[in-house]
């Protein structure tokens, strides 16, 4: 009887929402009616004769998921913990240990920790496998689970236990969580050049990058020849950061424009005059993990001839979801709308395709024929006086080259350096 009056409940109210006159929906017709009662069926039946029992509303929240889900692989329903969990990304700020990890064979494998974090601090390691959390064995819980257990108000403790390869016995670590700002802009100089990567498009991005780029233009004292925009394995996020992130390139014109179904739903959106780096040459960077706002951004760097996109294949997430919050449970993920690039290209299942295609590398130098000793093989030798850091005393560490830490990049440093040098011939 309580599944009955539950569905009655949920139809009259789904029938209530469909027959509301709106401006942009019209009365439902027999076959909405059909169709609604066919989900009443399906329901009271699974309520009566499934193996075992099921809560009324996780049920409704199955039914929903399928819906939404099926109709494309990005519109979904995000119940109230996870749409809990996307807001923290989107903030890029939460309570945590700070580290980057991944499952492997069952159990947390840490792919880098933060620096300056508590995780950090504790010695954990990259490659280290967490196998429990709390005494609780990680093995059966998914990603997600074993992130949600890590998390936790700032202050608290959590311990876990680490296999580290090399290490015989497991090593117990105690650590205090506190908050973790993710930073979504990492940025260095490649001599004269600027390296600016994002990693993702969460609220900060935009305003990231705008420091780290006058940053590197102060310590190169303003003698940068280009700057590399690495886009590289960004799964994308905020549109209107996309949006932002493009237009601090631009002096003007479109960036993106968004197309759902009705005609009147068309949006374009502009950039304003300004550019960070006052039409330094620039390369953008990306590959098949850069989707949806990487690609808003190397698209329309790439129309407006801004910048030389190189390496490969972009993933071609073309489509803007839209979050809808349910007040009292969660959120709609729907998709919306098509984006196009600022000259009507649908990059939707076809990526961006870079103009200058690099594939990633390993170089591995060739053996160089030996034709002699070196002043280095002599015996009472002089030692080199700059081959000492003056800093701490202790011999430089040689760095590996460009290339081989980086084909992409270091094909992308090249060609800036090109451009760099045919501009100083024509102005000469």
């Amino acid at each position: 009887m309580r599944a009955r009056t539950f569905v009655r409940l949920v139809l009259g109210a789904a029938l209530l929402l469909v027959w509301a006159p709106t401006a942009t929906t019209a009365p439902a017709g027999a076959d909405t009616v059909r169709a609604l009662k066919l989900f009443g069926d399906v329901f009271e039946r699974v309520k009566q004769d499934y193996v075992e029992d099921i809560d009324d509303e996780k049920l409704v929240e199955y039914a929903i998921q399928g819906m939404l889900s099926s109709l494309d692989p990005h519109s979904g329903y995000l119940n109230a913990e996870r749409y809990r969990e996307m807001q923290i990304q989107t903030r890029g700020e939460f309570g945590g240990l700070g580290i980057e990890v991944t499952m492997e064979n069952g159990l947390v494998k840490v792919v880098a920790p933060i620096d300056d974090t508590p995780a950090a601090r504790a010695g954990i390691r990259a490659g280290d496998l967490i196998s429990h959390i709390d005494g609780e064995p990680v093995m059966g819980l998914t990603l997600n689970e074993a992130v949600q257990k890590m998390r936790g108000p700032v202050g608290t403790k959590i311990k876990l236990r680490i296999l580290r390869k090399g290490v015989e016995k497991p090593i117990d670590v105690e650590i205090t969580r506190a908050v973790i700002r993710i930073s979504p802009v990492r940025a260095r100089l490649e001599g004269d050049v600027a390296y600016v990567r994002i990693t993702t498009f969460n609220e900060r991005a935009a305003s990231e990058l705008e420091q780290a780029v006058a940053r590197l233009r102060r310590e190169s004292g303003d003698e940068l020849v280009g700057l590399v925009l690495d886009l590289r394995n960004n799964p994308g996020g905020l549109l209107e950061q996309a949006i932002a992130v493009a237009d601090a390139f631009l002096e003007g014109g479109e960036i993106v424009s968004t197309r759902g179904r009705r005609p009147d739903s068309m949006q374009r959106f502009n950039a304003r005059p300004g550019d960070i780096t006052d039409g330094l040459p620039m390369v953008v960077l990306i590959n098949g993990g850069s989707a949806s706002a990487s690609e808003i951004v190397a698209g329309a760097l790439q129309d407006h001839g801004r910048a030389v996109v190189m390496g490969t294949r972009s993933f071609g997430k073309g489509s803007v979801q839209t979050i809808i919050p349910i007040p009292g449970h969660g959120a709609l993920r729907l998709t919306t709308a098509r984006y196009y690039t600022p000259s009507g290209r649908s990059i939707q299942a076809l990526g961006i395709e870079p103009d200058i295609v690099v594939h990633q590398a390993e170089v591995k130098p060739l053996l160089e024929q030996e034709t002699g000793r070196r002043e280095a093989d002599l015996r009472n030798r002089l030692d080199n006086d700059t081959a000492v850091d003056p800093d701490t005393g202790k011999p430089r560490e040689e760095e590996e080259p460009l290339d081989v830490r980086d084909y992409q990049l270091a094909r992308a440093v090249d060609l800036l350096r090109g451009l760099a040098l045919l501009q100083a011939r024509e102005g000469g």
